[in-house]
């Protein structure tokens, strides 16, 4: 259970961050960077969800997908450690990805097969949409990244990121009249 009762507590004064485990790591760490862009996902798929509050069904799933980023969120600032935690670390579940894939395959079951690449925008919803999308695949690099140095970063962690952003262009679509509002891309147009 979380509970916040005091919002600043100046131990991050000097640059650095508590993890779950309480290790202390400065602001910019890697693994500090990766969830932080899982953060500010999160945030932007909120602002989306205001554009997106005349689809139900789309903003069901995103409500969803924001508990889950907070799952992630907790997985990242959890590394695994033989230090005992007195509690099981969250992470994400491979059921958490599954249920990604079903609800992209539900909602990509309703559009048409794309002619060209889609330029951001349309709709409000679907330009917010996009927008999350593109700072969820920054979030993914951070991931990658992170786990190229060396750091554990879960298998589930890192397909629900990257399916993510898949889900994030086809609800995208979604909100943009299922596709008819869809703004393609003209190769070569303005040379």
């Amino acid at each position: 259970m979380v509970k916040l009762n005091k919002i600043y507590t100046r131990t991050g004064d000097d640059g650095s961050t508590g993890l779950a485990d309480g290790e202390r790591r400065a602001k910019c760490d890697a693994r500090v960077e990766a969830y932080g862009d899982v953060d500010e996902t999160n945030s932007a798929i909120g602002l989306a969800r205001l554009a997106a509050a005349a689809l139900p069904e789309l903003d069901a799933m995103l409500e969803r997908i924001q508990n889950d980023l907070f799952d992630l969120g907790a997985d990242l600032a959890t590394p695994p450690s033989e230090k005992p935690l007195g509690y099981e670390p969250l992470r994400i579940a491979a059921t958490q990805v599954v249920r990604l894939e079903q609800e992209i395959d539900a909602l990509n079951a309703r559009l048409s097969p794309l002619r060209s690449f889609v330029l951001p925008g349309g709709a409000p919803a679907a330009a917010a949409l996009h927008l999350a999308r593109a700072i969820s695949r920054r979030a993914e690099r951070r991931m990658v990244a992170l786990a190229a140095s060396g750091e554990s970063v879960g298998e589930p962690a890192l397909h629900y990121i990257n399916r993510l952003s898949d889900f994030l262009f086809v609800a995208a679509r979604i909100a943009n009249n299922d596709g008819a509002g869809d703004i393609l891309w003209k190769p070569g147009q303005n040379r």
